[in-house]
């Protein structure tokens, strides 16, 4: 087995990600995101072997998200205390558990029971990825490794349909989840052998439970925190509706087919991907505030176009109203992310667990508001998508108009 490198990053790391490294942050950062949506395609032969109608299988989309949210508040500040790997291990173990768990119910109740342990387990991959992306880099290479580790966050619900369709009539809904446990697997196992742990102990902090709240407090107080952090969530927000609503408007009103459905959702990918790679580039040459400004008003245009296509159905006008919206989340998520978690080295994971809960706890909320209100699907996303990126746009604006404090954060 080779050595493991227990050594505190060097400069050569702050300068140059690996692209090893990256694609290892990028496949723990994308695991839980796989999970929420690779299911749907399954949702019509889970809800015939459950005994239960096709919709109320929605509700395991939104309490995965709670799970997911409240676990990154113990996991960041666990990586904190006992470093990142027996946190990481530990996540991957549980979720590996949950998801097998999730392959043998034989009841809706048993199914949420499952979905719960496996969000638990799996929010430690997401946390730690961006933990560990701020323990190895910063600067611009930060920047440019939580992009292409955001680039894989929101590209996998957008591939995992087309996956989850060729699964389901492969190996059927249960051989799915068994899929996901041994990705689960695979990906401790290269974590294992080509990762060190990058949270030396001379940097630990332990936490008690009157100091976690202490330090949540004082995060969510923090300008340089909230204000990125609460553009990147309500963008993942937005995205999560996107994910949520937009079978019921392609197949329900403009008439694709499943096929189809995955199809599309594996096209967006690529307006992601334009964004992931563009967006380091753009940090270089303009500042990361003015990218995080353009992304959202991108985002904000996209939510106007989207009501427009609302008032006249059609793919082109809506697929043109989605690549704008993802060409401005691909921007502002993964530059958001870095400027809300650059301050904060010493408290990489409490500041990721906080960051991480308020994106799920917005998406468990976007994702219920757009199949609540009593509106039809294209026109809830319109409106909840414009509405959470203007609020950000104008939250934002404000913000970096503002003279900044005299005592900004350090590390």
């Amino acid at each position: 087995m080779p050595r493991r490198n227990t050594q505190r990053p060097s400069e050569a790391d702050l300068r140059a990600p690996s692209p090893g490294t990256v694609l290892l942050l990028a496949a723990l950062a994308a695991i839980g995101p796989l999970s929420t949506t690779i299911i749907l395609p399954s949702f019509p032969s889970m809800a015939a072997d459950l005994n239960v109608p096709v919709r109320d299988l929605g509700v395991t989309l939104s309490s995965f998200f709670i799970a997911f949210a409240a676990g990154q508040l113990l996991a960041g500040p666990l990586s904190d205390r006992f470093g990142r790997r027996p946190v990481v291990f530990g996540g991957l173990a549980v979720y590996a558990v949950g998801t097998v768990a999730c392959a043998l119910v034989s009841s809706l109740g048993g199914l949420l029971a499952a979905r719960v342990v496996q969000a638990f387990g799996v929010c430690a991959a997401s946390v730690i990825s961006r933990a560990i992306s701020r323990d190895l880099f910063s600067g611009e290479a930060l920047s440019k490794t939580l992009s292409l580790t955001m680039v894989a966050m929101a590209a996998a619900p957008g591939f995992s349909p087309l996956v989850g369709s060729g699964l389901e009539s492969s190996v059927g809904w249960r051989g799915t989840f068994l899929v996901l446990a041994a990705c689960a697997v695979a990906i401790a196992l290269v974590y294992g052998f080509k990762m060190g742990e990058s949270h030396p102990v001379d940097r630990r902090a332990a936490h008690t439970l009157a100091g976690l709240a202490r330090g949540y407090s004082a995060l969510a107080s923090a300008p340089q925190f909230l204000v990125p952090a609460l553009a990147a969530s309500l963008a993942v927000g937005a995205l999560n509706a996107f994910f949520a609503a937009t079978p019921a408007i392609l197949i329900g009103v403009i008439g694709l087919s499943p096929l189809e459905l995955g199809l599309f959702f594996a096209a967006t990918v690529l307006v992601v991907f334009t964004a992931g790679f563009a967006a380091p580039r753009l940090v270089h040459r303009l500042g990361a505030n003015r990218v995080v400004l353009a992304g959202l008003v991108l985002c904000t245009i996209g939510g106007f176009l989207l009501l427009a296509a609302h008032e006249l159905p059609g793919l082109g006008l809506f697929s043109t109203a989605i690549a704008v919206f993802l060409l401005g989340m691909g921007l502002v998520n993964p530059v958001g992310t870095a400027l809300s978690l650059q301050p904060f080295g010493k408290q990489a994971g409490l500041a990721s667990a906080l960051l991480g809960f308020i994106q799920m706890a917005l998406s468990a909320l976007a994702t219920f508001l757009v199949t609540r209100l009593p509106l039809d699907p294209g026109a809830a996303l319109g409106w909840i998508i414009t509405s959470a990126s203007a609020l950000a746009l104008v939250f934002f604006t404000l913000s970096v108009l503002r003279p900044a404090p005299a005592d900004q954060a350090a590390e």
